[in-house]
């Protein structure tokens, strides 16, 4: 029997903005660090900037054509969007373009099917997968068996689960809703026991490869897996930690934030993000080596509000800080935009991990 080797995923980025909004380019870049977490290769970016959307195909005619033409003479096999399409837009542009269609969302959750690791973070992406695929169920059938199936969207519940009529679907949705709502009675029980203890609680937030997982790392010895891409872990880990004699705190790391973060995400893990709104106090890391680091920081910030997090105690820490140049750190240090009672870090290099400490025991204790 010959070994049949998987088919590498090569893709052609293209995203759209309206004339009126940000020109877009760095959520394409974002796009493509996804892509790269999904052991896509990324072979071109297509942008444009339109007056409105295009119903049927999103993107405008001539745009969809000159997309055609860059996946043919690269040998792409694969199409990712960076917004997010309807079930007919996907089938429209398949048809289109001749290879497989996906857009930002279906990316997301194809990562955090792949990271998932606990019980409760594979039902959470399954979830999420069934309520983002179920009104798009008729636009999406009509690619999988022209283009091959398996890849990257098709983790998780798998085509398999896709192709049930829709009744079977929701079935599925409410029993993966009871078996959420079980762990999530369980963790309230836990909750209710250390509080009890008047032990206090930290959860570690911010952008997805922010340096949040080293960080709880170097603080913990959580040996939590931490790696240089989006989303590299994704299920929640709390850790006990002794600050001084009489001051323990329950640390938790969460998931990372992300801009355009699809809804049924949101609605899927929020058992898990409530954690955050029962914290005492909330650390918020921020990549310093990040262009973008002034639109992330908002990103979470606007998270953090809808979840009803916004009021609680914050520390900000911007980490990395061992990569910059002396004269990058006191340019940083004076600008504007950094918050001037924040904290400098290198989570990597244990640098000022004590004064992070000190600072969490003046808020606490």
């Amino acid at each position: 029997m010959e070994k049949t080797e998987k088919i590498k995923e090569k893709a052609i980025l293209f995203g759209m903005s309206l004339r009126d909004q940000d020109d877009g380019v760095f959520s394409l870049k974002e796009l493509e660090r996804l892509a790269e977490t999904a052991d896509v290769e990324v072979l071109g970016k297509v942008f444009q900037k339109a007056k409105e959307i295009t119903p049927a195909t999103y993107i405008g005619t001539g745009k969809a054509e000159e997309i055609r033409d860059l996946i043919a003479s690269s040998g792409a096999n694969l199409a990712i969007c960076d917004n997010e399409l309807s079930g007919s837009q996907v089938n429209n542009l398949s048809e289109i373009f001749g290879v497989k269609v996906i857009d930002r969302t279906t990316l997301i959750l194809d990562i955090f099917a792949k990271h998932a690791t606990t019980n409760e973070g594979k039902l959470q992406v399954e979830l999420a997968m069934l309520k983002y695929y179920l009104p798009r169920l008729s636009g999406i059938a009509g690619t999988s068996g022209r283009f091959g199936s398996g890849g990257v969207g098709m983790r998780g519940p798998g085509e398999t689960k896709l192709e049930l009529d829709r009744r079977k679907i929701h079935d599925q949705i409410k029993r993966l809703e009871k078996e959420i709502a079980k762990i999530k009675q369980d963790r309230d029980l836990r909750r209710k026991n250390r509080n009890s203890g008047n032990v206090k609680k930290v959860s570690i937030v911010g952008y997805t490869n922010a340096g949040k997982s080293t960080l709880m790392n170097i603080i913990t010895k959580a040996n939590i897996y931490a790696d240089d891409k989006l989303f590299a872990t994704l299920d929640t880990t709390s850790r006990n930690l002794w600050l001084a004699p009489n001051c323990q705190i329950v640390l938790t790391d969460t998931v990372g934030f992300i801009n355009k973060l699809p809804h049924s995400f949101v609605e899927a893990f929020s058992a898990t993000l409530e954690e955050v709104c029962f914290s005492d106090l909330i650390i918020h890391v921020i990549d310093l080596t990040d262009k973008h680091r002034d639109i992330h920081k908002q990103v979470v910030l606007e998270e953090l509000e809808k979840l009803g997090a916004n009021n609680i105690p914050r520390i900000t820490i911007y980490n990395k800080i061992d990569v910059l140049t002396t004269e990058e750190k006191i340019r940083l240090r004076n600008s504007d935009s950094i918050e001037q009672d924040a904290i400098f870090i290198s989570a990597k290099q244990n640098e000022n991990i004590e004064k992070l400490k000190n600072a969490i025991l003046e808020k606490l204790f």
